[in-house]
């Protein structure tokens, strides 16, 4: 295997045995070909999650995304069925969907070919004179769909394995969450300006909360308190246990699923590559993050509740506060993870040593060197 010199640096890194590990080099973060090499080794390959089946309930609901520089649509059928398809049109190429909406039908806004939503052509204006055009053989190409745990994932790789199987340990995990059942009632999109790594473990380790959240949650942040077990093939994780300060962070008392600690247990998931999941008893959030360059990152952000708290007017309240206070989060984590990648880019940015708080970082840097150069992993049995 050819390795260039980016991947041979993160390599040697990833290498380091935990307890001497040491940050990505700012090569992982900054050159173009670590990139290049990132979504076709890893986004083209990976389940990439486009958001919550439940917020494209209706026939023609839809969202538009990107995936490895593929612009893709899903979209609800009049049959009840997600599908998953290339959002390029099959004439002059444009794309054709944006965003999240609904359409009866999916129509170019470049010349109105027309197509029904399982992908087919089903018209296309002023085409008699042309000899070999045939309707009937033009569709958009068709992507692998599957829902997950309520979640709408997507890949281009005709041969990944069902995401049900690549993701089964989180299953296991969560699986009194009832997490299929959760609603998402809100979904924005933006950008920022830093790596998407850099994003991806700011949101694995809590050891930035007291500082670089000191205005919002830090001063609820007790380091000692923390815990961050070695991270799984395919997702690292850890959890928080939350008092009675805010309702709709426990478990609603029609909630019989869960017991005990698990009632009041949040989990904050990193699905690999982009997928990022904080999941209570009452309510969720999420990021799932696209490269848009070395140095910009597009992230998709939504959350909801646990079917429980849909319908209790205070929690509809509660979940505002919520919403509002992630806001201010995420303004505060927007500005330190964009001055981490404006350190990353200076001439004598060198990586230092993690702490105990970072280990997910670590094993997230693992799971890069393996997708990238052929690292190889090793888990503790069972």
């Amino acid at each position: 295997m050819d390795i260039p010199p980016s991947v041979a640096e993160l390599l040697a890194s990833a290498a380091v045995p935990f307890e001497r590990a040491r940050a990505m080099p700012p090569s992982a973060y900054t050159c173009p070909d670590f990139l290049r090499r990132e979504l076709d080794a890893i986004f083209a390959r990976e389940w990439i999650m486009l958001g919550r089946a439940s917020s494209l309930a209706k026939p023609g609901d839809y969202v538009a995304g990107e995936i490895a520089g593929q612009p893709v649509l899903v979209v609800r059928g009049r049959d009840g069925a997600l599908r998953a398809m290339s959002n390029v049109c099959r004439h002059r190429m444009s794309t054709l969907l944006e965003g999240k909406g609904n359409a009866p039908r999916i129509v170019c806004p470049y010349h109105a070919w027309t197509y029904d939503l399982d992908g087919s052509l089903v018209a296309a204006p002023a085409m008699e004179r042309n000899a070999c055009f045939r309707r009937e053989g033009i569709a958009l190409p068709p992507l692998r769909c599957e829902e997950w745990l309520g979640w709408i994932m997507v890949t281009l790789d005709r041969d990944a394995p069902p995401v049900a199987e690549r993701l089964a340990g989180v299953h296991g995990l969560i699986e009194d969450y009832g997490l299929e059942r959760y609603t998402e009632t809100f979904r924005e999109t933006f950008s920022w300006d830093t790596n998407w790594k850099i994003l991806a473990e700011n949101f694995m380790e809590s050891y930035h909360l007291p500082r670089c959240h000191a205005g919002t949650i830090g001063r609820l942040s007790r380091l000692e308190e923390m815990d961050c077990p070695p991270g799984l093939p395919a997702f690292n994780y850890h959890t928080i246990l939350k008092d009675d300060s805010l309702r709709i962070a426990l478990a609603h008392p029609d909630n019989t699923r869960m017991k005990g600690d698990r009632r009041r247990t949040t989990f904050l998931l990193a699905v690999y590559p982009a997928m990022l999941v904080t999941l209570t008893p009452g309510y969720f959030w999420y990021l799932s993050l696209h490269p848009e360059g070395t140095g910009r990152v597009r992230v998709v952000f939504g959350g909801g509740m646990a079917p429980e708290f849909v319908a209790a007017p205070e929690a509809q309240a509660d979940f505002a506060r919520v919403k509002a206070l992630l806001d201010k989060v995420n303004d505060e984590d927007k500005a330190c993870t964009e001055r981490v990648y404006r350190g990353v880019l200076a001439g004598d940015a060198r990586p230092g040593p993690l702490s105990h708080l970072e280990r997910p970082n670590h094993d997230f840097a693992q799971y890069l060197a393996e997708r990238l150069g052929g690292f190889r992993r090793a888990f503790a049995a069972g």
